[in-house]
């Protein structure tokens, strides 16, 4: 496979872009408090997610803990522009002490370019008891060639949330296969309802429904990264056409809507359906805290005659310390306040998000009804994969895969026309080193 570094992702025009990220009010420091940035990719000072104001309380309560010694100031901006912000910062040698990515291909970026520290010996030696306290294999996905590289914050899960109230206006009930799916979506539509609400301007949202419907109609990634499977079979393609139907009940809108527009459709009762990860939970409760009662979760369908239904997309969120702070120290306390039992009870009992520690007592009757839907589906969860964009070759095939999806939605391409150019790029970029 072939490994791209930092630089070949970035122009320097985008060094400019990081004049746009907000940067919290400059506090006045002792000369002997050791200050640290912390970079995430929304405005802790003007949101109503959830579990972004989790993080704000995070950070106060460090400086709170830490006055005179250590102080960290937020570095922010929104989620689409966020990546391209941290990578004019690392290349303009301004990397934060600490920042939050996304697993896969995402990571494999400030790893391959030495952006990231390696965590080994502090988890596994120097801090025991801490890296004892997280849930098991949580790391393997932040694990290069024995390396631990990230600590995470929480783990989420992709399902489908539906309006309670909705559903039963219009007869339906709970779709357990696409075809049903698919029946749902036109009663709701006769009925007069927008039956899903979906972002296609941000193109991953998208992506996420084509990933469950290319894993439900059988689409192995390993054996595509091992050239044993292609882009081309039937199977992809099969998974594109489904992707062309249901988006046939999408908002008029979808092609320019983002994430968060998308989102707040559902929230504000302008669709019936939102298919999203439970981070959604903290931004759907937090913009209107009266929905929680009518939303409702279930697992996205499956096929018939196809794949196993009862895989899961699962990603966690995580925190990567620059290879060149000089201040680990103040930063690995960070990092352990993010997943202490205060911060680890507040994502899962007001945001909604599954811990990452053991032995963490979580009371449901607290705790965001969602929440307790995605549980349950995870109980009978038979595996799990990753985002499609984060599970690709590269942060670009992601992006190659998520420009196809887009495609085949808008029409411009078909779906077997999309799924050649991703073939394409493999055969191009990444089957090349087999």
């Amino acid at each position: 496979m072939k490994k791209r570094g930092l630089a070949g992702l970035l122009s320097l025009s985008m060094a400019a872009g990081l004049l746009g990220a907000a940067v919290s009010p400059v506090t006045v420091l002792a000369d002997d408090v050791e200050e640290i940035t912390w970079m995430f990719w929304d405005d802790l000072e003007a949101t109503e997610d959830l579990t972004s104001k989790g993080y704000k309380e995070v950070l106060d309560r460090f400086n709170a803990e830490y006055e005179g010694k250590y102080h960290v100031t937020a570095i922010t901006t929104n989620l689409e522009e966020y990546p391209s912000k941290l990578n004019a910062l690392v290349t303009a040698g301004e990397t934060p002490d600490v920042y939050i990515c996304n697993p896969g291909p995402n990571m494999d970026v400030y790893v391959n370019a030495g952006a990231a520290a390696d965590l080994t010996d502090i988890l596994e030696n120097q801090e025991a008891d801490w890296y004892a306290s997280f849930t098991d294999g949580i790391f393997e996905r932040l694990t290069y060639d024995g390396k631990i590289m990230a600590v995470p914050t929480c783990f989420q899960a992709a399902c489908v949330y539906y309006n309670t109230e909705m559903f039963a206006d219009a007869g339906v009930e709970v779709p357990t296969t696409y075809d049903e799916l698919l029946a749902v979506c036109q009663t709701l539509q006769d009925a007069g309802y927008t039956p899903i609400s979906c972002s296609a301007g941000t193109a991953w949202c998208l992506s996420m429904i084509a990933g469950y419907l290319c894993d439900r109609q059988g689409v192995d990634l390993p054996s595509i990264a091992a050239h044993e499977a292609n882009w081309t079979d039937e199977n992809c393609i099969a998974a594109g056409e489904k992707l062309k139907e249901l988006s046939q009940y999408f908002q008029p809108t979808a092609a320019g809507d983002s994430n968060d527009q998308a989102t707040a459709n559902f929230y504000n009762g302008e669709a019936a359906m939102l298919v999203q990860g439970s981070w959604a939970i903290a931004q759907i409760n937090g913009n209107n805290p009266d929905f929680e009662s009518k939303c409702g979760v279930f697992q996205f369908p499956g096929i018939e005659g196809a794949n196993d239904p009862n895989r899961m997309i699962v990603k966690t969120d995580n925190l990567l310390m620059s290879s060149t702070t000089e201040h680990q120290d103040a930063c690995i306390a960070l990092m352990k306040m993010f997943t202490d039992e205060t911060a680890q009870k507040y994502m899962a009992e007001i945001a909604g998000k599954f811990p990452i520690i053991k032995d963490l007592e979580i009371d449901y009757d607290v705790a965001p009804a969602q929440l307790r839907y995605v549980v349950d589906i995870m109980a009978t969860a038979t595996g799990n994969f990753g985002f499609y964009n984060e599970s690709l070759a590269s942060v670009e095939a992601g992006s190659v895969f998520d420009a196809a999806m887009v495609d085949i939605f808008l029409g411009n391409m078909t779906s077997e026309e999309a799924f050649q150019t991703v073939q394409n790029f493999y055969e191009e970029n990444v089957w090349t080193e087999e």
